[in-house]
Protein backbone atom coordinates (compact mmCIF):
# COMPACT_ATOMS: atom_id res chain seq x y z
CA UNK A 1 0.00 0.00 0.00
CA UNK A 2 1.63 3.50 -0.79
CA UNK A 3 1.33 5.65 2.23
CA UNK A 4 1.96 9.55 2.31
CA UNK A 5 5.32 8.82 2.81
CA UNK A 6 6.27 7.81 -0.47
CA UNK A 7 5.29 10.56 -2.78
CA UNK A 8 7.33 13.88 -2.78
CA UNK A 9 6.05 16.88 -3.19
CA UNK A 10 6.70 18.92 -5.83
CA UNK A 11 4.55 21.84 -5.08
CA UNK A 12 1.24 22.62 -3.39
CA UNK A 13 -0.96 20.95 -6.54
CA UNK A 14 1.81 18.37 -7.61
CA UNK A 15 2.86 15.12 -6.43
CA UNK A 16 5.82 12.28 -7.40
CA UNK A 17 5.77 8.78 -6.56
CA UNK A 18 9.78 8.51 -7.92
CA UNK A 19 10.86 6.03 -10.62
CA UNK A 20 13.02 4.54 -7.92
CA UNK A 21 9.72 3.58 -5.66
CA UNK A 22 9.58 0.59 -7.79
CA UNK A 23 11.50 -1.56 -9.86
CA UNK A 24 9.69 -1.91 -12.72
CA UNK A 25 8.81 1.84 -13.26
CA UNK A 26 9.98 3.37 -16.47
CA UNK A 27 8.79 6.68 -15.58
CA UNK A 28 7.74 8.61 -12.27
CA UNK A 29 3.47 8.71 -11.68
CA UNK A 30 2.90 12.17 -10.98
CA UNK A 31 -0.52 13.29 -9.46
CA UNK A 32 -2.37 16.66 -9.20
CA UNK A 33 -3.76 17.39 -5.76
CA UNK A 34 -3.29 19.04 -2.56
CA UNK A 35 -2.73 17.66 1.16
CA UNK A 36 -6.51 17.50 1.18
CA UNK A 37 -7.75 15.65 -1.29
CA UNK A 38 -4.78 13.52 -1.30
CA UNK A 39 -6.10 11.80 1.93
CA UNK A 40 -9.23 10.27 0.17
CA UNK A 41 -6.73 9.09 -2.81
CA UNK A 42 -4.55 7.36 -0.36
CA UNK A 43 -8.01 5.14 0.81
CA UNK A 44 -7.98 2.71 -2.34
CA UNK A 45 -6.28 1.45 -4.80
CA UNK A 46 -5.97 4.44 -7.48
CA UNK A 47 -1.77 5.15 -6.86
CA UNK A 48 -0.94 1.90 -7.03
CA UNK A 49 -2.71 1.49 -10.18
CA UNK A 50 -1.43 5.30 -11.46
CA UNK A 51 2.39 2.84 -10.52
CA UNK A 52 1.18 0.05 -12.62
CA UNK A 53 0.92 2.15 -15.63
CA UNK A 54 4.80 3.18 -15.33
CA UNK A 55 5.58 0.50 -16.09
CA UNK A 56 3.98 0.12 -19.54
CA UNK A 57 6.66 0.01 -22.46
CA UNK A 58 6.79 3.24 -24.42
CA UNK A 59 5.29 5.50 -21.90
CA UNK A 60 6.47 8.70 -21.93
CA UNK A 61 7.49 11.16 -19.32
CA UNK A 62 5.25 10.05 -16.48
CA UNK A 63 2.19 8.29 -15.29
CA UNK A 64 -0.12 11.11 -14.72
CA UNK A 65 -3.57 11.09 -12.28
CA UNK A 66 -6.42 13.96 -11.73
CA UNK A 67 -7.25 14.79 -8.46
CA UNK A 68 -10.44 13.33 -9.31
CA UNK A 69 -8.28 10.03 -9.77
CA UNK A 70 -10.06 6.66 -7.46
CA UNK A 71 -9.43 3.18 -8.27
CA UNK A 72 -10.66 1.64 -11.88
CA UNK A 73 -10.36 -1.24 -13.88
CA UNK A 74 -6.19 -1.42 -15.01
CA UNK A 75 -5.86 2.31 -14.93
CA UNK A 76 -6.68 4.48 -12.23
CA UNK A 77 -10.18 6.49 -13.56
CA UNK A 78 -8.57 10.14 -13.81
CA UNK A 79 -5.56 8.30 -15.53
CA UNK A 80 -3.21 9.56 -18.37
CA UNK A 81 -0.63 8.12 -20.06
CA UNK A 82 1.29 8.99 -23.23
CA UNK A 83 2.81 6.16 -25.24
CA UNK A 84 5.15 6.31 -28.30
CA UNK A 85 3.26 4.83 -31.30
CA UNK A 86 6.69 3.28 -32.98
CA UNK A 87 7.19 0.66 -30.46
CA UNK A 88 4.34 1.48 -28.02
CA UNK A 89 1.65 -0.57 -26.52
CA UNK A 90 -2.23 0.19 -26.16
CA UNK A 91 -4.41 -1.20 -22.91
CA UNK A 92 -8.00 -0.73 -22.79
CA UNK A 93 -8.51 -0.55 -19.51
CA UNK A 94 -6.47 2.83 -20.30
CA UNK A 95 -9.88 4.01 -21.98
CA UNK A 96 -12.23 1.72 -19.90
CA UNK A 97 -15.65 -0.13 -20.81
CA UNK A 98 -17.56 3.18 -21.43
CA UNK A 99 -15.57 3.81 -24.55
CA UNK A 100 -16.07 7.37 -25.25
CA UNK A 101 -18.12 8.62 -22.47
CA UNK A 102 -18.25 11.77 -22.41
CA UNK A 103 -19.87 15.26 -22.09
CA UNK A 104 -21.43 18.08 -24.24
CA UNK A 105 -22.88 21.60 -23.23
CA UNK A 106 -25.65 22.98 -25.09
CA UNK A 107 -27.04 26.53 -24.55
CA UNK A 108 -29.85 28.29 -25.44
CA UNK A 109 -30.85 32.02 -25.45
CA UNK A 110 -33.45 31.69 -22.48
CA UNK A 111 -32.77 32.90 -18.92
CA UNK A 112 -33.78 31.23 -16.01
CA UNK A 113 -36.61 33.37 -14.78
CA UNK A 114 -38.04 33.10 -18.28
CA UNK A 115 -37.98 29.53 -17.66
CA UNK A 116 -39.42 28.93 -14.41
CA UNK A 117 -42.67 28.73 -15.09
CA UNK A 118 -42.67 26.32 -17.53
CA UNK A 119 -39.64 23.91 -16.07
CA UNK A 120 -41.50 21.06 -14.55
CA UNK A 121 -43.15 20.77 -18.02
CA UNK A 122 -40.34 21.15 -19.80
CA UNK A 123 -38.40 18.25 -17.47
CA UNK A 124 -41.42 15.98 -17.70
CA UNK A 125 -40.98 15.97 -21.63
CA UNK A 126 -37.71 15.59 -21.44
CA UNK A 127 -37.92 12.41 -19.19
CA UNK A 128 -40.78 10.73 -21.88
CA UNK A 129 -38.69 11.50 -24.65
CA UNK A 130 -34.89 10.51 -23.29
CA UNK A 131 -34.94 6.70 -22.76
CA UNK A 132 -33.08 5.98 -19.80
CA UNK A 133 -31.82 3.08 -17.56
CA UNK A 134 -30.28 -0.21 -17.12
CA UNK A 135 -29.92 -2.04 -20.93
CA UNK A 136 -32.97 0.73 -22.29
CA UNK A 137 -33.53 0.84 -26.10
CA UNK A 138 -34.58 4.34 -28.13
CA UNK A 139 -36.96 4.49 -30.99
CA UNK A 140 -34.29 4.64 -33.24
CA UNK A 141 -33.50 0.85 -34.54
CA UNK A 142 -30.82 0.98 -37.08
CA UNK A 143 -30.03 -2.14 -39.51
CA UNK A 144 -26.95 -4.08 -38.77
CA UNK A 145 -25.39 -2.66 -42.20
CA UNK A 146 -26.63 1.27 -41.14
CA UNK A 147 -24.97 0.19 -37.60
CA UNK A 148 -21.57 -0.19 -38.99
CA UNK A 149 -22.32 3.21 -41.33
CA UNK A 150 -22.70 4.68 -37.90
CA UNK A 151 -19.28 3.59 -36.46
CA UNK A 152 -17.37 4.35 -39.55
CA UNK A 153 -18.46 7.93 -40.25
CA UNK A 154 -19.20 9.02 -36.48
CA UNK A 155 -21.19 12.46 -36.86
CA UNK A 156 -21.03 12.56 -40.85
CA UNK A 157 -23.44 9.82 -40.61
CA UNK A 158 -25.96 12.28 -38.25
CA UNK A 159 -25.29 14.79 -40.60
CA UNK A 160 -26.34 12.91 -43.77
CA UNK A 161 -29.49 11.71 -41.58
CA UNK A 162 -30.40 15.44 -40.31
CA UNK A 163 -30.00 14.96 -37.23
CA UNK A 164 -27.02 17.02 -37.24
CA UNK A 165 -25.14 20.49 -38.72
CA UNK A 166 -21.91 21.15 -39.58
CA UNK A 167 -21.63 23.84 -37.08
CA UNK A 168 -22.24 20.20 -34.12
CA UNK A 169 -19.78 18.86 -36.25
CA UNK A 170 -17.23 21.55 -35.73
CA UNK A 171 -17.83 22.00 -31.78
CA UNK A 172 -17.03 18.38 -31.36
CA UNK A 173 -13.96 16.30 -30.32
CA UNK A 174 -11.88 15.00 -33.57
CA UNK A 175 -14.93 16.37 -35.17
CA UNK A 176 -17.60 13.58 -34.15
CA UNK A 177 -15.21 10.53 -35.67
CA UNK A 178 -11.85 8.61 -35.72
CA UNK A 179 -11.65 8.04 -39.58
CA UNK A 180 -9.26 4.92 -37.88
CA UNK A 181 -12.27 2.88 -36.84
CA UNK A 182 -13.18 -0.26 -38.32
CA UNK A 183 -16.84 -1.89 -37.87
CA UNK A 184 -15.46 -5.44 -38.87
CA UNK A 185 -13.33 -5.47 -35.67
CA UNK A 186 -16.72 -5.31 -33.74
CA UNK A 187 -17.93 -8.36 -32.74
CA UNK A 188 -21.82 -9.23 -33.61
CA UNK A 189 -22.63 -9.61 -30.06
CA UNK A 190 -21.41 -5.42 -28.97
CA UNK A 191 -23.05 -4.41 -32.51
CA UNK A 192 -26.74 -6.64 -31.88
CA UNK A 193 -26.29 -4.57 -27.72
CA UNK A 194 -25.67 -0.99 -29.58
CA UNK A 195 -28.82 -1.41 -32.66
CA UNK A 196 -31.16 -0.05 -30.77
CA UNK A 197 -29.91 2.49 -28.41
CA UNK A 198 -28.92 5.44 -30.43
CA UNK A 199 -30.06 7.97 -28.35
CA UNK A 200 -30.01 6.33 -24.89
CA UNK A 201 -28.76 7.62 -21.56
CA UNK A 202 -28.05 4.09 -19.95
CA UNK A 203 -27.54 4.27 -16.37
CA UNK A 204 -25.03 4.98 -13.57
CA UNK A 205 -23.51 8.34 -14.00
CA UNK A 206 -24.66 9.00 -16.88
CA UNK A 207 -27.35 11.85 -17.33
CA UNK A 208 -29.18 14.86 -19.06
CA UNK A 209 -29.62 17.79 -16.95
CA UNK A 210 -31.14 21.11 -17.33
CA UNK A 211 -28.43 24.13 -16.03
CA UNK A 212 -28.11 27.91 -16.02
CA UNK A 213 -25.15 30.03 -15.68
CA UNK A 214 -24.46 30.63 -11.76
CA UNK A 215 -21.75 32.49 -11.99
CA UNK A 216 -19.01 34.25 -14.29
CA UNK A 217 -15.09 34.07 -13.46
CA UNK A 218 -14.04 35.02 -16.95
CA UNK A 219 -16.03 37.38 -18.68
CA UNK A 220 -13.93 37.47 -21.77
CA UNK A 221 -13.69 33.72 -22.22
CA UNK A 222 -17.72 33.52 -21.38
CA UNK A 223 -18.20 36.19 -24.76
CA UNK A 224 -16.62 33.48 -26.86
CA UNK A 225 -18.17 30.71 -25.31
CA UNK A 226 -21.63 32.48 -26.02
CA UNK A 227 -22.29 32.38 -22.39
CA UNK A 228 -24.18 34.96 -19.94
CA UNK A 229 -25.74 35.02 -16.52
CA UNK A 230 -28.64 32.99 -15.74
CA UNK A 231 -28.51 31.44 -18.90
CA UNK A 232 -30.06 28.07 -19.47
CA UNK A 233 -27.79 25.62 -20.60
CA UNK A 234 -28.74 21.84 -21.43
CA UNK A 235 -25.64 19.24 -20.02
CA UNK A 236 -25.63 15.63 -21.87
CA UNK A 237 -23.34 12.61 -20.06
CA UNK A 238 -23.43 9.19 -21.80
CA UNK A 239 -21.49 7.17 -24.31
CA UNK A 240 -21.15 4.18 -25.91
CA UNK A 241 -23.61 2.22 -24.19
CA UNK A 242 -23.25 -1.32 -24.41
CA UNK A 243 -21.52 -1.74 -27.73
CA UNK A 244 -18.42 -0.22 -25.99
CA UNK A 245 -18.98 -2.20 -23.03
CA UNK A 246 -18.77 -5.38 -25.05
CA UNK A 247 -15.98 -4.01 -27.33
CA UNK A 248 -13.67 -3.71 -24.37
CA UNK A 249 -14.99 -7.45 -22.93
CA UNK A 250 -14.19 -8.88 -26.10
CA UNK A 251 -10.69 -7.52 -26.25
CA UNK A 252 -9.93 -7.92 -22.79
CA UNK A 253 -10.31 -11.83 -23.75
CA UNK A 254 -8.37 -12.10 -26.81
CA UNK A 255 -5.50 -9.95 -25.12
CA UNK A 256 -5.52 -12.62 -22.13
CA UNK A 257 -5.19 -15.30 -23.97
CA UNK A 258 -1.80 -14.21 -25.73
CA UNK A 259 -0.30 -13.24 -21.93
CA UNK A 260 1.95 -16.26 -22.28
CA UNK A 261 2.81 -16.16 -25.86
CA UNK A 262 3.77 -12.32 -25.87
CA UNK A 263 5.55 -13.20 -22.23
CA UNK A 264 4.01 -10.09 -20.54
CA UNK A 265 4.92 -9.75 -17.03
CA UNK A 266 2.06 -7.18 -15.80
CA UNK A 267 1.81 -5.82 -11.74
CA UNK A 268 -2.26 -6.62 -12.28
CA UNK A 269 -3.65 -8.74 -14.95
CA UNK A 270 -6.10 -6.07 -15.29
CA UNK A 271 -3.23 -3.78 -16.97
CA UNK A 272 -2.68 -6.27 -19.99
CA UNK A 273 -2.18 -4.43 -22.82
CA UNK A 274 -0.97 -5.27 -26.99
CA UNK A 275 1.50 -4.05 -29.03
CA UNK A 276 0.75 -1.26 -30.83
CA UNK A 277 2.34 -2.87 -34.35
CA UNK A 278 0.87 -6.45 -33.69
CA UNK A 279 -2.60 -7.55 -35.34
CA UNK A 280 -4.47 -7.53 -31.82
CA UNK A 281 -3.13 -4.02 -30.78
CA UNK A 282 -4.67 -2.79 -34.36
CA UNK A 283 -7.49 -4.67 -34.13
CA UNK A 284 -8.70 -3.22 -30.79
CA UNK A 285 -8.08 0.46 -31.75
CA UNK A 286 -10.08 -0.08 -35.06
CA UNK A 287 -13.01 -1.30 -32.75
CA UNK A 288 -12.33 1.20 -29.97
CA UNK A 289 -12.69 3.89 -32.81
CA UNK A 290 -15.16 2.45 -34.17
CA UNK A 291 -17.39 2.24 -30.35
CA UNK A 292 -16.22 5.88 -29.88
CA UNK A 293 -17.57 7.23 -33.33
CA UNK A 294 -21.10 5.35 -31.79
CA UNK A 295 -21.05 7.23 -28.77
CA UNK A 296 -20.82 10.57 -30.51
CA UNK A 297 -23.74 9.62 -32.72
CA UNK A 298 -25.63 8.32 -29.71
CA UNK A 299 -25.09 12.05 -27.34
CA UNK A 300 -25.93 13.48 -30.93
CA UNK A 301 -29.34 12.14 -31.06
CA UNK A 302 -29.75 13.05 -27.83
CA UNK A 303 -29.23 16.73 -29.06
CA UNK A 304 -31.70 15.86 -31.27
CA UNK A 305 -33.98 14.68 -29.23
CA UNK A 306 -33.51 17.54 -26.77
CA UNK A 307 -33.85 20.65 -29.81
CA UNK A 308 -37.32 18.59 -30.52
CA UNK A 309 -38.72 18.88 -27.13
CA UNK A 310 -37.27 22.62 -26.44
CA UNK A 311 -39.05 23.44 -29.82
CA UNK A 312 -42.35 21.86 -29.04
CA UNK A 313 -42.51 23.28 -25.47
CA UNK A 314 -40.71 26.70 -25.66
CA UNK A 315 -41.13 27.27 -29.45
CA UNK A 316 -44.78 29.50 -29.36
CA UNK A 317 -43.25 31.69 -26.49
CA UNK A 318 -39.54 31.78 -27.23
CA UNK A 319 -38.80 31.22 -31.00
CA UNK A 320 -35.40 31.25 -31.88
CA UNK A 321 -34.11 31.78 -28.28
CA UNK A 322 -35.24 27.97 -27.85
CA UNK A 323 -33.01 26.20 -30.35
CA UNK A 324 -30.12 24.62 -28.90
CA UNK A 325 -26.01 25.53 -29.61
CA UNK A 326 -23.74 22.96 -29.35
CA UNK A 327 -20.88 24.73 -27.31
CA UNK A 328 -18.47 21.64 -27.10
CA UNK A 329 -18.26 17.45 -26.98
CA UNK A 330 -15.41 16.21 -25.27
CA UNK A 331 -14.22 12.86 -24.66
CA UNK A 332 -12.83 11.02 -21.49
CA UNK A 333 -12.69 7.58 -21.87
CA UNK A 334 -10.28 7.14 -25.29
CA UNK A 335 -7.15 6.48 -27.22
CA UNK A 336 -6.20 8.53 -29.83
CA UNK A 337 -3.16 9.03 -31.63
CA UNK A 338 -1.54 12.50 -31.02
CA UNK A 339 1.25 15.03 -31.50
CA UNK A 340 3.37 16.37 -28.96
CA UNK A 341 7.05 17.91 -28.71
CA UNK A 342 9.13 15.78 -26.28
CA UNK A 343 13.05 16.54 -26.04
CA UNK A 344 13.00 19.47 -28.85
CA UNK A 345 11.34 16.83 -31.41
CA UNK A 346 7.54 15.94 -32.82
CA UNK A 347 6.95 12.60 -31.23
CA UNK A 348 3.09 10.88 -32.00
CA UNK A 349 2.02 8.99 -29.59
CA UNK A 350 -1.15 7.06 -28.55
CA UNK A 351 -2.52 9.04 -25.84
CA UNK A 352 -4.68 7.18 -23.37
CA UNK A 353 -7.11 9.29 -21.18
CA UNK A 354 -9.37 7.44 -18.79
CA UNK A 355 -11.69 9.47 -16.75
CA UNK A 356 -9.94 12.41 -17.95
CA UNK A 357 -10.51 15.43 -20.42
CA UNK A 358 -8.83 16.90 -23.30
CA UNK A 359 -7.41 20.59 -22.64
CA UNK A 360 -6.02 21.66 -25.22
CA UNK A 361 -4.59 25.69 -24.85
CA UNK A 362 -5.25 29.08 -27.25
CA UNK A 363 -3.71 28.21 -30.54
CA UNK A 364 -3.85 24.68 -31.03
CA UNK A 365 -5.08 23.72 -34.73
CA UNK A 366 -7.37 21.38 -33.43
CA UNK A 367 -9.71 23.48 -31.66
CA UNK A 368 -12.69 25.16 -33.69
CA UNK A 369 -11.25 28.54 -35.07
CA UNK A 370 -14.03 30.53 -32.68
CA UNK A 371 -11.84 28.76 -29.80
CA UNK A 372 -8.38 29.25 -30.56
CA UNK A 373 -7.99 32.32 -28.95
CA UNK A 374 -9.20 31.27 -25.31
CA UNK A 375 -8.28 27.69 -25.58
CA UNK A 376 -11.08 24.61 -26.09
CA UNK A 377 -13.94 24.46 -23.64
CA UNK A 378 -14.15 21.58 -20.86
CA UNK A 379 -16.56 20.52 -19.13
CA UNK A 380 -16.84 19.34 -15.44
CA UNK A 381 -19.90 18.19 -14.20
CA UNK A 382 -20.38 17.71 -10.60
CA UNK A 383 -22.64 15.27 -8.83
CA UNK A 384 -26.66 15.56 -8.50
CA UNK A 385 -27.57 18.63 -7.03
CA UNK A 386 -24.18 20.16 -7.36
CA UNK A 387 -22.48 22.64 -9.28
CA UNK A 388 -20.95 21.85 -13.22
CA UNK A 389 -18.42 24.07 -14.40
CA UNK A 390 -17.15 25.47 -17.58
CA UNK A 391 -13.00 25.65 -18.02
CA UNK A 392 -10.84 26.62 -21.22
CA UNK A 393 -7.73 24.70 -21.70
CA UNK A 394 -4.09 26.19 -21.18
CA UNK A 395 -0.84 25.81 -22.70
CA UNK A 396 0.41 24.68 -19.68
CA UNK A 397 -1.53 21.68 -20.02
CA UNK A 398 -0.47 21.00 -23.30
CA UNK A 399 2.92 20.94 -21.77
CA UNK A 400 2.94 19.14 -18.29
CA UNK A 401 0.02 17.21 -18.71
CA UNK A 402 -0.43 16.44 -22.98
CA UNK A 403 -3.67 18.21 -22.85
CA UNK A 404 -5.05 16.68 -19.97
CA UNK A 405 -7.40 17.67 -17.15
CA UNK A 406 -10.04 15.75 -14.55
CA UNK A 407 -13.38 14.74 -16.06
CA UNK A 408 -15.72 15.41 -12.50
CA UNK A 409 -15.32 15.29 -9.01
CA UNK A 410 -14.04 11.84 -8.44
CA UNK A 411 -15.81 9.02 -6.66
CA UNK A 412 -15.01 8.81 -2.61
CA UNK A 413 -17.53 5.63 -1.86
CA UNK A 414 -18.37 3.07 -4.36
CA UNK A 415 -21.73 2.43 -5.34
CA UNK A 416 -22.68 -0.45 -2.76
CA UNK A 417 -21.09 1.74 0.00
CA UNK A 418 -23.50 4.85 -1.32
CA UNK A 419 -26.51 2.64 -1.37
CA UNK A 420 -26.29 1.31 2.15
CA UNK A 421 -26.00 5.43 3.54
CA UNK A 422 -28.53 7.17 1.60
CA UNK A 423 -31.87 5.74 -0.19
CA UNK A 424 -32.41 7.14 -3.82
CA UNK A 425 -36.28 8.44 -2.77
CA UNK A 426 -34.36 10.52 0.35
CA UNK A 427 -32.06 12.17 -2.16
CA UNK A 428 -34.59 13.10 -5.08
CA UNK A 429 -37.06 14.37 -1.75
CA UNK A 430 -34.05 16.12 -0.31
CA UNK A 431 -32.71 18.29 -3.97
CA UNK A 432 -36.42 18.79 -4.96
CA UNK A 433 -36.86 21.03 -1.32
CA UNK A 434 -34.04 23.15 -3.02
CA UNK A 435 -35.64 23.49 -5.92
CA UNK A 436 -33.99 20.75 -8.14
CA UNK A 437 -36.60 18.44 -10.02
CA UNK A 438 -35.09 14.76 -10.84
CA UNK A 439 -37.10 12.43 -13.02
CA UNK A 440 -35.36 8.96 -12.75
CA UNK A 441 -36.03 5.66 -14.16
CA UNK A 442 -34.23 3.83 -10.85
CA UNK A 443 -34.17 4.81 -6.95
CA UNK A 444 -31.38 2.63 -6.72
CA UNK A 445 -29.07 4.38 -9.35
CA UNK A 446 -29.85 7.81 -7.75
CA UNK A 447 -28.80 6.17 -4.32
CA UNK A 448 -25.23 5.50 -6.30
CA UNK A 449 -24.93 8.67 -7.70
CA UNK A 450 -25.44 10.47 -4.44
CA UNK A 451 -23.74 14.03 -3.78
CA UNK A 452 -22.00 11.76 -0.49
CA UNK A 453 -20.16 9.22 -2.98
CA UNK A 454 -18.33 11.82 -4.81
CA UNK A 455 -15.54 14.43 -3.82
CA UNK A 456 -16.64 17.95 -3.36
CA UNK A 457 -16.23 19.49 -7.22
CA UNK A 458 -15.52 23.19 -6.53
CA UNK A 459 -11.96 21.55 -4.41
CA UNK A 460 -11.59 19.76 -7.39
CA UNK A 461 -11.94 22.45 -9.86
CA UNK A 462 -10.03 24.63 -7.74
CA UNK A 463 -7.42 22.42 -7.70
CA UNK A 464 -6.42 22.20 -11.39
CA UNK A 465 -7.43 26.09 -12.05
CA UNK A 466 -4.43 26.90 -9.22
CA UNK A 467 -1.87 24.35 -10.88
CA UNK A 468 -2.82 26.19 -14.16
CA UNK A 469 -3.94 22.91 -16.02
CA UNK A 470 -7.21 24.97 -17.17
CA UNK A 471 -8.90 28.54 -16.53
CA UNK A 472 -12.10 28.93 -15.09
CA UNK A 473 -14.65 30.39 -17.18
CA UNK A 474 -18.48 29.97 -15.74
CA UNK A 475 -20.41 27.74 -12.49
CA UNK A 476 -23.58 26.18 -14.07
CA UNK A 477 -26.13 24.99 -11.53
CA UNK A 478 -28.95 22.52 -11.88
CA UNK A 479 -32.38 23.17 -12.43
CA UNK A 480 -33.43 19.59 -12.93
CA UNK A 481 -32.25 16.22 -14.34
CA UNK A 482 -33.06 13.14 -15.92
CA UNK A 483 -30.91 10.07 -14.71
CA UNK A 484 -30.97 6.29 -15.93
Amino acid sequence: MITRQNLKKINDYLFEIPKEFRSDMRVPARIYTDEKLLEAILEDRSLEQAVNVATLPGILKYSLAMPDIHQGYGFPIGGVAAIKWDGGVISPGGVGYDINCGVRLLSSQITKPELVPKFEHLIDSLFRTVPSGVGKGGKLVVTKQELDTVMAEGIDWAIKKGFATKEDKENCEENGRIVSANPDKVSEAAKKRGQDQIGTLGSGNHFLEVQYVAKIFDEEIAKIFGLFPNQIMVMVHTGSRGLGHQTCTDYLRILNRKLYEWKLKLPDRELIYAPLDSKEGQDYFSAMSAAANFAWVNRQYLTYLSRQVFKSELDKEFGEKADLKLIYDVAHNIAKKEVYEIDSKKVEVCMHRKGATRAFGPGNPLIPARYKKVGQPIFIPGTMGTSSYVLAGTQKAEAETFGSVCHGAGRRLSRSAAKRQVSGRQIKEELEKRGILVRCASFADIAEEAPLAYKDVSEVVDLVAKAGLAKKVVQLYPLGVVKG
